[in-house]
């Protein structure tokens, strides 16, 4: 029996955010507060990446294994545990080894439940509910999203006003916690417990801050004897590509009628079958025309953001002496985790508002300006270093609106590449070596900042938006 879709889409998707902004933005402003040099923290929390790297490799493993439903309540207990896990360990001597094993156990269960959230969201809901429901979604993730990067940054800051850094950030950690088992709970008694709802076709929407582009695969139904009893497996691979308040999800659901004698042998053959589907997934990613310019572009596209991104709120953080900004970890979680969020999201929202007038290929290169030339704003910022609030918040506004517009032209060109045969397997590569291109150039980031100093290093980032521009003229993008 399904119950009231209101009642658990809004906390699963802010429950799906908060893991996610935890390990990506939590994991540097808290290292950077607990005395790790820069090249330290952007080698540690670029390695966080790897489990949305290889994400679309056990993805179909989730789909095969128990419930949606099963997944999501165990991941949400293991993030919380995760959670309590990294703050009882910052105030022993094996601090830093002991939480970087909970981030990395935390990063995993993020991008499992991200899996399982996802193929839920189809499944515990009518074709007219997920309608409704893909605005309350969205927003919901951009909530989590402020409450993460902007409250309880605020918050560890604030304690730290009375406590040492690492009890202020125990006590902060043991809230996210405490958050994630009652949601937890929540959703044990509210999700679902039924995955029959089987969607026939399919469609594309486009509202506003969020792009969903949902394809159905064929359907296949044999028929059988009014005798036989016939049930049915849902299989479901989605995708996401995040980063601004452009956010793409790119789906396929197979629906495959199965007799309970077949369903018995599943198991034992799946894991052939799965390699063998894999290994044919790969051949068409690698046999697409421009594969070559295409790849360079998934790679390097964001070779600048990869870097400025690793080392922002740290530059904030540091001293003047040290060349940074020397602002409070409360005001660096206003600054970025409300007026920067606000900035990309409102970005996103134009960008997704224009592509859909005009076409993306009207609009390719004022984008491609956009998510580059704000880039500038650092440099101004790490050779000035000014003191004065409005301007450092129009700043991180700017650059965050910027980048919030121009991330559009990268999600889309990922969804034109994948069209043709596997579409949704090939777009779950394609946002795999997205992740890599920001995980590899973050790992030097920090190395590069303590070696130049951050003036010349932000330059350097502004130089490097040339790779942005060859590669984004190297790729072809349709008429329409």
């Amino acid at each position: 029996m399904k119950t009231n879709g209101a009642l658990w889409v809004p906390t699963l998707y802010f429950a799906e955010a908060l893991p996610y902004m935890a390990v990506m933005t939590l994991s540097v402003i808290m290292y950077t507060n607990m005395g790790l040099t820069n090249a330290e923290l952007a080698l540690y929390t670029s390695w966080l990446y790897l489990p949305w790297v290889i994400k679309p490799i056990w993805s179909p493993l989730v789909d095969a294994l128990k419930t949606k439903r099963w997944w999501i309540l165990t991941m949400q207990i293991l993030i919380g545990a995760a959670l309590a896990g990294v703050a009882l360990t910052l105030d022993a001597s094996w601090w830093l080894r002991g939480s970087l094993a909970f981030f990395w156990l935390m990063a995993f269960g993020s991008a499992t439940h991200d899996i399982a959230a996802d193929g839920f969201y189809i499944l515990g809901l009518t074709e007219r509910q997920q309608a409704l429901y893909v605005g309350v979604r969205s927003t919901f993730y951009r909530i989590g999203s402020i409450f993460c990067q902007g409250v309880i940054v605020i918050l560890a800051g604030w304690l730290q006003h009375s406590f040492s850094i690492p009890v202020a950030w125990c006590i902060t950690l043991l809230l996210m916690a405490a958050i994630m088992i009652l949601l937890a709970l929540w959703h044990s008694r509210l999700l679902p417990k039924n995955e029959n709802s089987i969607p026939l076709k399919g469609e594309t929407q486009l509202n506003g801050s969020e792009l969903n582009v949902q394809r159905s695969g064929d359907e296949e139904q044999n028929s059988k004897s009014e005798a036989q009893r016939t049930e049915y497996e849902i299989r479901s691979s989605k995708f996401e590509v995040r980063g601004s308040g452009f956010n793409v999800q790119y789906s396929k659901f197979e629906v495959q009628s199965t007799t309970s004698k077949e369903k018995n042998t599943k198991n034992k053959l799946y894991c052939p079958k799965f390699f063998s589907s894999f290994y044919d997934t790969l051949k068409v990613f690698f046999s697409k025309p421009g594969i070559v310019f295409a790849l360079l572009f998934m790679l390097f596209f964001r070779f600048p953001e990869a870097q400025l991104a690793k080392m922002a709120q740290p530059f904030m953080l540091r001293t003047i002496g040290e060349g940074g900004l020397e602002l409070s970890t409360s005001t660096v979680g206003f600054a970025y985790g409300t007026i920067g969020v606000c900035g990309l999201l409102a970005g996103g929202l134009i960008g997704g508002w224009l592509v859909s007038r005009n076409g993306l290929r009207r609009w390719w290169w004022p984008m491609i300006l956009a998510i580059s030339l704000p880039d500038l704003v650092y440099v101004y910022l790490a050779y000035v270093q000014p003191s004065n609030m409005l301007i450092i918040n129009s700043c991180v506004a700017l650059e965050q609106l910027g980048y919030g517009f121009g991330f559009t032209a990268y999600s889309l060109f990922l969804v034109y590449f994948a069209k043709g045969e596997k579409s949704t397997s090939v777009f779950s590569i394609c946002t795999a070596f997205q992740a890599l291109g920001m995980m590899i150039p973050g790992m030097f980031a920090g190395y590069l900042a303590d070696s130049w100093g951050f003036p010349i290093f932000f330059s350097f980032v502004c130089l490097c938006c040339l790779v942005t521009f060859v590669v984004s003229a190297l790729v072809k993008i349709p008429e329409n």
